[in-house]
């Protein structure tokens, strides 16, 4: 049974590693009025062939038109919906926190150690901090640093996933 209920879902998408494809599948969801809530892509181990990995959040209705709206495009290989299956998903996060004390860098440093977070480069008043976590806990991280310091610039870089191996996912 179908529901109306919205919420997040994952499609893998593998594609003709051609000029235009992306461009071509994005206009499917402004086309149609479906709202991505973050869609990367990337070449596989075959360079001829990318790798999408989209998020939408909608109903049931509208997912199956969306993976039917994907099947029929020509440059489409595979459709792969990923909402049910294990999978391993991660995104990329940048935090550059500015105008800082000298303390307040001392701080980051203890932080970022704790949570596991990388020190990319920093200056006499910034530090760039980078991240690779779940949308959820880049969430957590970046409101802890929205509570804690007055100057920050976010970069996200939307969410690569894969299959698991294993019947658990990460």
């Amino acid at each position: 049974m179908m529901s109306n209920m919205k919420c997040k879902r994952w499609i893998s998408l593998y594609v003709q590693n051609e000029i235009g494809v992306l461009a071509r599948i994005s206009s499917l969801f402004s086309s149609k009025s479906y709202n991505l809530d973050s869609l990367t892509v990337g070449t596989t181990e075959d360079p001829t062939i990318s790798r999408m990995t989209i998020s939408v959040t909608s109903d049931d209705s509208t997912f199956e038109q969306i993976k039917k709206q994907l099947n029929r495009c020509v440059e489409v290989i595979k459709v792969i919906d990923f909402t049910t299956v294990p999978i391993h998903i991660k995104e990329v996060l940048f935090i550059k926190v500015k105008n800082l004390t000298k303390e307040d860098k001392v701080e980051i440093f203890r932080v970022s150690e704790a949570f596991h977070l990388s020190i990319n480069d920093y200056g006499p008043d910034s530090v760039l901090i980078e991240c690779t976590n779940t949308e959820e806990r880049n969430n957590d991280i970046i409101k802890f640093f929205q509570e804690n310091f007055t100057t920050i610039e976010v970069v996200r870089g939307g969410n690569v996933a894969i299959e698991a191996i294993s019947l658990s996912s990460h």
